[in-house]
């Protein structure tokens, strides 16, 4: 997979923790500076999204509510 082409992940319909737990798994298998979007539905998604971001290290890079689908785009940070 290219850095350019993220990985989706569709946690959509899913409850807090899951959407996250389904993005650290996905993280954890791709290569540091890869990108990987969520998109959810759970509006508590938006917090969980940006504390996750701080406190891991992984970047932010996008953060979208669609009438209600939350899309995620995160890099995976280069020493993990």
């Amino acid at each position: 997979m290219s850095h350019d082409e993220p990985l989706i992940v569709d946690a959509k319909g899913l409850n807090c923790p899951m959407p996250l737990l389904k993005a650290k798994k996905a993280l954890n298998e791709l290569s540091p500076g890869s990108l990987l979007r969520v998109l959810a539905t759970d509006p508590g998604s938006v917090k969980d999204f940006r504390v996750f971001a701080t406190q891991s290290g992984h970047k932010l890079l996008e953060s979208n509510d669609d009438g209600g689908t939350y899309s995620y785009l995160l890099e995976k940070r280069p020493d993990r």
